[in-house]
């Protein structure tokens, strides 16, 4: 089964680190967070990906061609007939990526469809390339297949912006909450689908969150997972921050692989 990751967006809030280099390849903790991501999926067992480039795509293309030089002592034969052998392996050496341009202005719906060809299967996962997660890919897909709906939408109770209070009729606080989780849920991304969503799929103009997903809600169609761990988007440099000093002081919660790849490997950056 595939995972399709949304790498396309230009980052614009995050700009302090996006003005030469796609959202995905930001650094938490010396590595991308697309590399987490990809390194979540691959706990439960998920190693095939499709990635939807657009913004400096190159870059992404650029990380992963020189991933396996850059991961590895190598050896090179030189002359008439070249040859480079790796020695040792690393984690991620049975993961395969498709690296697929989408366009430079193409909406969520749009890139999606762009990468229909390069999908098997009847079901196939989607989720963006800047949201990190606990959530336990192995359930979300058993939900997914015990539900046999076309679609299933992953979500998360997000924090309040502002402190809440509880007021009493005298005008006397009651309760004051700092940034509690609001009742209501919100989609983390984390998508389960049937192939059937390409039929809903339109244009490079077509918003994956607008009319495709509002149609199959509407045809009840669309299940949602609930989850209460944690879930994170990295969308401002605050956010970026935040990220960064979870994983340096260890408390990591998307991290739920265990091997030494978590090192610092920039050097893999500097490919782009």
């Amino acid at each position: 089964m595939q995972v399709v990751i949304l790498c396309g967006g230009q980052g614009t809030r995050l700009r302090e680190e996006t003005e030469f280099r796609p959202k995905p390849m930001v650094e938490v903790g010396g590595r991308p967070i697309l590399w987490h991501i990809m390194k979540s999926y691959a706990h439960h067992g998920f190693r095939r990906f499709v990635l939807c480039l657009g913004y400096r795509g190159d870059f992404i293309k650029q990380y992963f061609l020189n991933y396996e030089p850059l991961s590895n002592d190598f050896t090179v034969r030189l002359g008439s007939r070249p040859r480079v052998t790796y020695h040792g392996a690393h984690p991620e050496q049975d993961f395969q990526v498709t690296l697929a341009d989408t366009g430079p202005q193409t909406m969520t719906g749009g890139r999606v469809r762009r990468v229909e060809p390069y999908v098997d299967g009847d079901t196939f996962m989607v989720t963006y390339g800047d949201g990190l997660a606990d959530v336990n890919i192995s359930e979300l897909l058993a939900f997914h297949h015990r539900h046999g709906k076309l679609a299933t939408v992953t979500a998360h109770r997000p924090a309040s912006r502002f402190g809440v209070l509880e007021i009493a009729d005298d005008h006397r606080v009651v309760r004051f909450a700092e940034k509690p989780k609001s009742d209501g849920w919100a989609s983390a991304g984390f998508f389960v689908f049937n192939r059937r969503l390409f039929d809903y799929l339109g244009d490079d103009e077509c918003v994956l969150e607008r009319e495709p997903l509002e149609r199959i809600a509407a045809e009840g169609q669309l299940m949602v997972y609930k989850h209460e761990g944690f879930f994170f988007a990295m969308d401002t440099y605050r956010e970026y921050l935040a990220l960064n000093e979870l994983w340096d002081q260890d408390e990591a919660p998307w991290k739920v692989w265990d091997d030494d790849s978590g090192q610092d490997h920039r050097s893999l950056l500097l490919a782009g």
